[in-house]
């Protein structure tokens, strides 16, 4: 149900103050289901631990260094504005402010006055995001053409693709769905670049993504009505929200594994009752191995596989190397999937890295002439705090078919830019930092200017490549000396959308389960898409609502943007380049009745 009627705090249940949790992983899911036991569990703050392996949580949401050593940003989320989950979970998350300090000092404090979500609207109001250069070719040459570019062949492909189950295409790839065609339209590089999603990829997802976000597609090439926080994510929406998450008496327990479960199963009934795990002191490097016994009682929520696990770095210098080894997280999933076909199967996601990785690479620009490509490019100061790029730019022609991104600057609140000049840059002349995020879909190939493997490339040689590109060859060794890129390779960065079928992936709490669910993008979840910030979140608050049985409030729908007859005519209008077939007809056949505004074009 989708509505204000089920905006209400569930009754709280009876026993709950015995109940404790503990949740594998401290990425955004973790982190949300913690919220959700607190709020709608009532469960209290110090009852709930968080087992993170690192030594920081946030998972994908990332973003760190400084502006001295080059920031890094893996990747980041688009969003939108019916991400009902993420919404809901962040309207009740106070923001972040500064607050200065009598001694000179500043900290982060909970802003009583405004909530993440408010931060995120108003941002978005302000400056609503729009592409200004989504394609390109020909060494730095604009692409104007906003169309999809689709034969009527191409549209019934897509047509087809809308009404047929998924278990009627079952492990189909991209490639074997279309005809080839269509991987040279200007769609399938709209889409792509915007969703990672490539022609050995599964065709579910796509299908998934089609019907999910059929309300965007009339805006697909401009990327209008698509969401970003003002910095990186991991400022904007994992800070807050573990700020908030401590303040309730959360424990968060970092460096520390969890290496299997004991799980008794009979009946078909399914008990954890043991968590093993390996802890790193702060005193120590060496592991101690533990166990935390559970009961029926207890709640343990797994993230399992993972999207970053492995990820590496490299420098201007240096490539980031490919780990090729099993990660903890997928070592851990393949354990529990060991014990019952229920929990899911790993290896059809972690077994085939070729085609589950790419590279991303982070640019950070010192008063550098690249600001005046950029500026060019979109016609935007990148130094007015405005989204500059507003989304990616799509190179169509380059053999990584690497896109860039500048957002809004800055992306860190220590990212001296414009009139932000952060405190610690107080007695120096005034800097101007940019932070640019760049990725390649194609690291095995080999590039047009520098002529080695995406893979195989330094910073500096990633930089050459992408300025080659946007025909700056000339300002290749100016720019270079006002800049330090971070390269970094993500083993499984789209293991999700691997061809699938029904069992692959565990239900968020399976059946039989007392005491476990899973969490995250590797759960099954009906109708929503992965690698989307809105997953993971869904995936905790079916999780929470289903273990601690709460019965007077469900999650929130999923929007069925599909199941409207004016989102399906106007996509259908963007497919067939503007008009549907048939439309004077059906104008003429509709005038005069309530229904014709429905082929309105504004």
């Amino acid at each position: 149900m989708i509505g204000n009627y089920t905006k209400v705090i569930a009754s709280r249940k009876q026993g709950i103050e015995k109940k404790r949790a503990f949740l594998v992983g401290g990425g955004i899911a973790s982190l949300a289901a913690a919220a959700y036991m607190i709020r709608d569990g009532h469960m209290a703050g110090d009852k709930i631990t968080i087992l993170e392996q690192l030594d920081i949580n946030g998972g994908c949401l990332d973003g760190s260094g400084n502006a001295n050593d080059g920031y890094i940003m893996r990747g980041g989320r688009e969003m939108e504005a019916h991400y009902e989950c993420t919404w809901d979970l962040y309207s009740f998350i106070p923001d972040l402010m500064t607050k200065r300090n009598d001694d000179g000092t500043s900290e982060l404090v909970p802003d009583p006055n405004n909530t993440v979500l408010k931060t995120i609207r108003d941002v978005n109001q302000w400056d609503p995001n729009s592409s200004k250069c989504r394609l390109m070719s020909n060494c730095g040459e604009p692409d104007r053409d906003s169309s999809l570019g689709l034969s009527l062949k191409h549209v019934l492909e897509l047509t087809k693709l809308t009404i047929k189950t998924e278990e009627e295409l079952g492990a189909t790839t991209v490639k074997e769905f279309f005809s080839s065609s269509f991987f040279e339209t200007n769609m399938w590089f709209f889409w792509t670049s915007m969703f990672a999603m490539e022609t050995w990829h599964s065709v579910v997802e796509m299908r998934r993504y089609m019907q999910r976000f059929m309300h965007l597609m009339p805006t697909m090439s401009r990327l209008e009505n698509i969401l970003f926080t003002t910095y990186n994510q991991y400022e904007s929406m994992v800070l807050p929200l573990q700020t908030w998450l401590k303040d309730q008496g959360v424990n968060f327990d970092l460096n520390t594994q969890v290496t299997d479960l004991d799980i008794k199963i009979e009946n078909n009934e399914k008990v954890v009752t043991a968590i093993h795990l390996l802890r790193t002191s702060d005193s120590s490097t060496e592991a101690k191995e533990e166990t935390i016994d559970t009961t029926e009682d207890d709640l343990v929520l797994v993230t399992n596989g993972s999207m970053t696990e492995n990820s590496s770095t490299g420098n201007n210098n240096a490539p980031a190397i490919l780990n090729t080894e099993t990660g903890a997280c997928w070592s851990l999933w393949r354990k529990i999937a060991a014990k019952d076909p229920a929990f899911g199967k790993p290896d059809v996601f972690c077994t085939n890295i070729d085609k589950s990785k790419f590279v991303s690479f982070t640019i950070t620009a010192t008063d550098s002439p690249i600001a005046n490509l950029l500026e060019k490019f979109t016609g935007v100061d990148p130094y007015s705090h405005k989204a500059v790029t507003g989304g990616i730019m799509t190179i169509k022609d380059s053999s990584w078919l690497m896109s860039v991104t500048c957002n809004r600057q800055p992306q860190y609140r220590s990212q001296p830019v414009g009139d932000h000049q952060p405190k610690e840059y107080d007695g120096q002349p005034d800097k101007n930092v940019l932070a640019i995020w760049a990725y390649g879909l194609f690291p095995d190939n080999v590039g047009d200017y520098v002529k080695k493997k995406m893979c195989d490339c330094t910073g500096e040689e990633l930089l050459k490549e992408l300025l080659y590109h946007w025909g700056a060859e000339d300002q290749i060794p100016e720019i270079l000396k006002t800049t330090k890129v971070i390269p970094c390779m993500m083993p499984y960065i789209t293991s999700q959308f691997l061809p699938r079928v029904k069992g692959d992936r565990p239900e968020v709490v399976p059946e039989g389960s007392k005491n476990l669910a899973f969490l995250g993008q590797f759960t099954e979840i009906p109708e929503d898409c992965v690698f989307t910030v809105e997953y993971s979140v869904r995936s905790a608050i079916m999780a929470v609502y289903k273990l601690l049985g709460i019965a007077d409030k469900q999650p929130p729908e999923v929007f069925p943007s599909k199941d409207d007859i004016r989102v399906i005519l106007k996509a259908s209008e963007t497919l067939h380049g503007g008009s549907i077939p048939g439309e004077h007809l059906l104008s003429h056949l509709l005038k005069g009745t309530s229904l014709h505004g429905l082929l309105d074009k504004e």
